[in-house]
């Protein structure tokens, strides 16, 4: 298979970005790794994220900055200042997507609300990244992640596999991120669209709806029917005992998914009898009493090391992993391996490592992305392009 660089999938793709934080910079993340030009549109003191992480980044060169905006151009305007606003008109006139996340009244007093672009632009793809879809009571909210993790019922989900009735966020940005993820593919849709008709269109991507589809597509479980066959959850993701098993120097995950896999588990830890009781001698028994087994395998393999389990496991084709601490991720074989992770060297920053678009294409690989730039570090260039004659 050739692969090759010198054209990217989205190769004279212009985008606007007018989006700060974490869900939208991650949509147009996206669109630069696939070749995209992005210009990053930020106010003087540059998108938040680029101080949020600590130790506090006076230069605005964040960790989460140099990750999310990476690929990308950074150019300041005062939206708010006529020379600007024009400035950013002849941008948009020029561009083929335009994202933001500017709740609805905002954009519309600067201007720059669907309709207002469109007159600019009419074929524009406009896409608009909100907290709640705008159509429902919430539509007017702000929304953070922690806001979307709790409207949506994440926060209750720990309670009910360590018995703590203490509602607690996952910690992970995760429903910035999925929002990020759906307001890519929306985009990339969108595009498509466009090529088949010939016509740019709204798109709106609203964090909590796309968030509360991704947790409810196992969750929802027995309140998918109406009336309900039985309660809310999957009952296996909060299982309390299906947690990484100890060892004798860490943690393992082992994982019978299949009723087979159990039989081979539990020869590989010598006590293939425990499965002879009756409550286990159905499919349909095992199912019932799955925490048994789960705290069979635990009492077990505290016998033996984690490299004795992995070993044994994988001979007997068992899917099984070590427990890492995710401060160590940067040495994962497999990951160095596969050149997921790139050491590279920032002007101004010094070096850093790199994540890759995760994906394989047999007829593209990405180029390196140009590194996340500094706050107007484009702005010379685009006034002078766009300024207004």
């Amino acid at each position: 298979m050739s692969l090759n660089q010198a054209l990217p999938m989205l190769e004279g793709v212009k985008v606007i970005d007018l989006t700060s934080v974490v869900f939208g910079p991650y949509t147009t993340q996206i669109l630069a790794d696939f070749g995209a030009e992005v210009v990053k549109v930020e106010p003087k003191i540059g998108d938040t994220f680029r101080y949020s992480q600590k130790p506090a980044q006076s230069t605005g060169m964040s960790p989460g900055h140099m990750t999310l905006n990476r690929g990308k151009k950074s150019v300041v305007l005062d939206l708010k200042a006529a020379e600007d606003a024009d400035i950013m008109r002849n941008m948009l006139a020029d561009c083929d997507i335009f994202i933001h996340n500017i709740r609805a009244n905002a954009i519309e007093r600067l201007g720059f609300d669907y309709d207002s672009v469109k007159s600019i632009n009419p074929d524009i793809i406009y896409v608009h990244c909100v907290g709640f879809g705008s159509d429902g009571p919430y539509g007017d909210l702000q929304a953070y992640d922690d806001v979307i993790q709790a409207a949506s019922g994440t926060t209750s989900l720990l309670s009910r596999v360590d018995g703590n009735e203490a509602p607690r966020f996952l910690p992970s940005l995760i429903a910035d991120k999925v929002a990020g993820l759906n307001g890519a593919y929306a985009t990339f849709a969108a595009v498509v669209h466009k090529l088949r008709t010939g016509k740019g269109q709204f798109v709106e991507v609203p964090m909590f709806e796309a968030f509360t589809h991704f947790m409810l597509k196992e969750h929802l479980a027995g309140k998918t029917f109406n009336p309900p066959t039985g309660p809310a959850c999957y009952s296996r993701q909060v299982d309390p005992l299906r947690q990484p098993f100890p060892t004798a120097d860490g943690h393992i995950v082992i994982v019978p998914y299949t009723d087979a896999a159990w039989d081979t588990v539990y020869e590989v830890l010598g006590d293939p009898a425990f499965l002879q009781d009756e409550l286990f001698s159905t499919p349909i028994g095992r199912l019932k009493n799955q925490e048994k087994m789960y705290a069979g395998i635990a009492a077990l393999t505290p016998t033996q090391t984690t490299a004795y389990w992995i070993e044994a496991m994988r001979a007997r084709n068992i899917p099984c992993m070590p427990v890492r601490d995710i401060s160590n991720i940067l040495e994962d074989p497999h990951l160095q391996a596969s050149g997921f992770l790139t050491e590279r060297e920032h002007p101004t920053e010094g070096n850093f490592y790199e994540m890759r678009e995760a994906s394989r294409y047999s007829d593209w690989s990405p180029a390196s992305p140009a590194p996340a730039p500094h706050i107007g570090e484009h702005s010379a260039e685009f006034k002078s392009r766009f300024k207004a004659e």
